[in-house]
């Protein structure tokens, strides 16, 4: 592993591999998660369920104890953007949408990812809100390939989002307060990865540069701030949001994503 440039980590094909082995550990994390959440279920509940399976795998929860973070999972109902803390006083209920982030250290090599739930039965404009925002993450994950320039992966999702919300009759906000990030040595790294903006700006992406591609989409303000707590980002109007992410790399065959089982 070196580094090149603006203290963007470079990894070799080796460490490439071993970040997708810590990219597995979230995926099962996530989708034990998502198989337990469910009206009745208190999202602490769910911080269990999650921290459990990373233990059993041999890693480490990467949120838990991250700047004083009390988790293993970030757990955020309907208005929360990102950062909500897990309670077992927070019980789900039909119609919540939830969004759930997750993140593990394997070997000194991190995984990030994050997905919607739709808990019970939600409104038609809520999994609008849930399916364009994944849709925006996948566009923007299919533009990190060498030789692009960062901000074309912004420049995809902002496009895919507001394509999705032109079909869907909806005007989604995209919040650009907060995106994406290097990662592999560390959880956050270099570079900051905007989720809208023109394309063609920002570094040069590398084979062997690892990112993690995270659109927050809302269905009003995109204005945000902070609950008390001093993590729990909310929408200012009350609207609900939405949030994908994968972990990718960037290899000599095109992106590699690390937190998706099937890739």
């Amino acid at each position: 592993m070196f580094r090149r440039g603006k203290g963007i980590e470079l990894k070799s094909v080796g460490e490439i591999e071993a970040m997708r082995a810590a990219g597995l550990v979230v995926a099962s994390a996530l989708a034990a998660v998502s198989a337990k959440a469910e009206p009745g279920v208190s999202t602490g509940e769910l911080d269990e369920v999650a921290e459990q399976v990373i233990r059993d795998a041999g890693a480490v929860p990467s949120f838990q104890g991250y700047h004083g973070f009390p988790a293993s999972i970030c757990a955020s109902v309907n208005e929360k953007v990102v950062h909500g803390i897990p309670s077992k006083s927070e019980v789900l209920a039909d119609g919540d949408l939830l969004s759930v982030d997750c993140g593990a250290i394997l070997e000194g090599w991190h995984g990030d990812s994050a997905v919607t739930l739709s808990i019970g039965t939600v409104s038609e404009r809520d999994q609008a809100l849930s399916d364009a925002t994944r849709q925006a993450m996948w566009a923007g994950l299919q533009r990190a390939q060498a030789g692009a320039h960062l901000t074309d992966i912004s420049h995809a999702v902002q496009t895919a989002a507001q394509a999705a919300g032109k079909s869907d009759g909806i005007e989604y906000g995209i919040i650009a307060e907060y995106g994406g990030h290097g990662i592999g040595t560390e959880m956050h790294m270099e570079p900051f990865l905007p989720n809208l903006g023109k394309p063609g700006r920002g570094p040069k992406l590398r084979v062997g540069m690892a990112l993690a591609v995270e659109p927050m989409l809302t269905l009003g303000s995109v204005v945000t701030t902070e609950l008390e707590d001093e993590w729990t980002v909310v929408t200012v109007d009350g609207s609900r949001a939405a949030h994908w992410e994968h972990t990718v790399a960037i290899t000599e065959d095109g992106p590699w994503v690390l937190t998706a089982p099937e890739q």
